[in-house]
């Protein structure tokens, strides 16, 4: 009976998620966790190849999945991958808005100031987490509306809480993440279904392609001051592993959480605890 029960709070088996930047190192975690309990799982991504590689580990653990090159910033691709789910899955249950990331040219430090940042930098960091979450939540929205229910997860940071020194563009846009998840989430049950969720996670510090080149040292591989910095004060002492991410995700996603609505969840290992005394 409490295994029964168990099973009915997290059951996710059979239904259909869609996960954007499905190719990259946290939300391939979260694709590969999805189909291993029985979801199937479109894997988006700009680079095709990515996806792919996530998919084939999915197809390996038994799971159902398929790649789709898509570009969140180009509202026409969003749509023909909307249509690519459709014609294979012929719906969809779950959206997992995963695309997002920084880059050097927008990150101030000893060789770029802030008041030299060029505005093509950050407008394209800024449109990458923000444009990149709102127009796949247009595309895959008007899907679940139109189904009556459905989960949409965005992918915010720590840095909306509190935004981090060096990258002004990235702590600007997740915050816009945040602020949106919480406004969508009010839209949503308002205009069209209280059977749609909207929530975000808030990682904290995870090991990325975005992020490495500043917590550690591209030669020796060792933490840089700022990556120093960060494991000092987080209590937990390490950086997070994607696998640290999965059992938040899940939950948000399952029945179990079907009163959790318009929040943002951090996964920080205590970051935001710790005053830094």
């Amino acid at each position: 009976m409490a295994n029964e029960y168990l099973e009915s709070l997290f059951q996710l088996s059979g239904k259909v998620a869609v996960v954007t930047g499905g190719g990259g190192v946290l939300c391939g975690a979260m694709s590969r966790a999805l189909g291993r309990v029985g979801v199937k799982v479109a894997v988006l991504d700009l680079i095709l190849e990515a996806a792919q590689k996530v998919v084939d580990d999915v197809v390996a653990a038994g799971g159902q999945a398929i790649a789709v090159k898509c570009n969140v910033l180009d509202k026409a691709s969003v749509e023909a991958a909307c249509e690519t789910v459709l014609e294979r899955f012929g719906r969809v249950d779950i959206l997992i808005n995963g695309a997002g990331g920084n880059k050097k040219q927008a990150t101030t430090g000893p060789d770029l100031s802030f008041f030299d940042l060029p505005s093509d930098a950050v407008q394209w960091v800024f449109n990458l987490n923000f444009i990149g979450t709102l127009l796949p939540s247009q595309v895959f929205g008007r899907v679940l509306a139109e189904q009556g229910k459905g989960v949409i997860l965005n992918v915010s940071s720590m840095n909306a809480f509190r935004p981090l020194t060096k990258i002004p563009a990235y702590s600007a846009a997740k915050a816009a993440v945040s602020n949106f998840t919480q406004w969508l989430a009010v839209h949503i049950s308002q205009e069209h279904s209280d059977k749609i969720r909207v929530n975000a996670i808030a990682p904290g510090f995870f090991l990325t392609e975005q992020n490495r080149f500043l917590l550690t040292d591209e030669v020796t591989g060792e933490l840089t001051p700022r990556g120093q910095t960060i494991i000092d004060h987080t209590p937990m002492g390490r950086f997070g592993d994607p696998e640290d991410l999965l059992g938040t995700v899940l939950w948000l996603l399952s029945p179990g959480a079907a009163f959790v609505h318009g929040v943002v969840v951090p996964v920080d290992g205590g970051f935001s605890a710790f005053s830094g005394v």
